[in-house]
């Protein structure tokens, strides 16, 4: 499978430097053809003879090299390849590369890149954990970047454990052999327009106070990417969250649950759409133009009128989609709710869930879902949402034939 794959690694300065000298030994030993760049970092770790005497190629440092920046070697290198591995990704690296900082010969290579890269991380749990190493981790991923890591266990440092060591070199490896694996596979839905809807609604009551819901677009922005991945033009339509947009999808973003319907209507037609969005099922009857002043005595009264659903008019619209597929967020009742809802809006699916669980589905990594249709009630397992939205493609790939 890596038989004549071109594969840069960069090595970036991290005591799991020594592990990156075995990934590059299993490689070769698979057919592929490796070339190196050491960062500066890198350098303090590992030999450019050590490495230079397993990959069989010169290894590369130097930005200012006279001899090999006369042909512009930083984006030879990085155009010249199949793959990009980065590892030990550090969090220094990560950032740098998040950023768009060219301050060497790796980091210019990487923004030079045209070629697909993984990013192996590698530092101290608590570097990890970091809100600004996790906000770049997230920054690199919504650009492309792919990641393998970190895993879970001892670190360097005495008596310290958690997420953070490099992965193992075997299992670098089997994430590259199945990168090369998927990147051979049949786009199950190219020349399909998939529709997509993420994240909450918000209604206003006045200028600076609205109503709005808990949910953080993270499952229906991975549907979106997810469709993307299997060859789909995908239309996002994504009221306000805080989540980078997919990569190769187009987004429309929305506030209300008016604005929502409207978009989805206006991107029609399409062959597939995922109604995933937490939309408002009311709104204020009125909308108070100046702000409403907290007055001694009882609250300012507040009427509410329904709004538009979405789901039920587009599974009943004469120009529906092949196939409609719905959420239901419950916190009782699930399976009861959601077969009341597949009933009822002419959805082929819905995707149930109990947001009220310990854990927080909401805003959190990871989702248990029923998904009902009409041959009855499918439990999946609890997976990361970025599984659940896998295996719903696959699953709407299926039923499309």
């Amino acid at each position: 499978m890596l038989a004549g794959k071109r594969i840069l690694i960069v090595i970036g300065g991290g005591i799991a430097a020594y592990k990156v000298l075995e990934v590059i030994r299993r490689l070769k030993e698979r057919g592929a053809e490796v070339r190196v760049i050491l960062t500066r970092a890198g350098r303090e770790f590992v030999t450019p003879m050590t490495v230079g005497g397993l990959s069989g190629e010169k290894v590369f440092s130097d930005l200012f090299d006279p001899t090999e920046e006369q042909d512009i070697g930083h984006i030879v290198l990085s155009r010249d390849t199949d793959l990009i591995l980065v590892a030990p990704a550090t969090a220094n690296l990560i950032a740098r590369m998040a950023n768009g900082i060219a301050d060497e010969l790796a980091t210019a290579s990487l923004l030079a890149a045209a070629a697909p890269i993984i990013a192996c991380p590698a530092m101290n749990q608590r570097m990890w954990a970091h809100p600004a190493t996790q906000r770049n981790a997230a920054q690199l991923a919504a650009d492309g970047v792919r990641f393998i890591g970190p895993a879970e266990g001892r670190m360097a440092e005495r008596g310290e454990a958690g997420v953070g060591r490099l992965s193992e070199p075997m299992d670098i490896v089997a994430g590259v052999e199945a990168f090369f694996a998927a990147a051979t596979q049949p786009k199950p839905l190219a020349g399909r327009h998939v529709l997509v809807t993420s994240g909450p609604t918000i209604e206003p009551i006045d200028p600076v106070r609205f109503i709005t819901n808990r949910s953080s677009g993270k499952q229906g922005h991975a549907v979106a990417a997810a469709a993307a991945r299997a060859g789909a033009r995908v239309t996002l339509v994504s009221g306000p969250v805080s989540i980078p947009d997919p990569k190769g999808v187009d987004v429309v973003r929305v506030e209300t649950a008016q604005e929502m319907h409207a978009a989805v209507f206006a991107a029609l037609p399409a062959d597939v759409a995922v109604m995933a969005a937490a939309v408002s099922d009311w709104r204020p009857a009125e909308v108070a133009r100046e702000k409403i002043k907290k007055a001694a005595g009882d609250p300012p009264p507040l009427a509410f009128v329904e709004n538009p659903d979405i789901l039920a008019t587009l599974g009943h619209d004469g120009r529906r989609p092949q196939v409609v597929v719905g959420f239901a967020a419950e916190t009782a009742n699930v399976e009861a709710n959601a077969a009341r809802k597949l009933a009822a809006k002419g959805a082929d699916y819905i995707v149930a869930n109990d947001v009220s669980l310990q854990g927080g589905v909401f805003g959190g990594d990871r989702n248990s879902v029923r998904v009902l249709s009409a041959a009855g009630i499918d439990v999946w397992p609890t997976l990361a949402k970025d599984e659940v939205a896998e295996r719903l493609i696959a699953l709407i790939a299926e039923r499309l034939g």
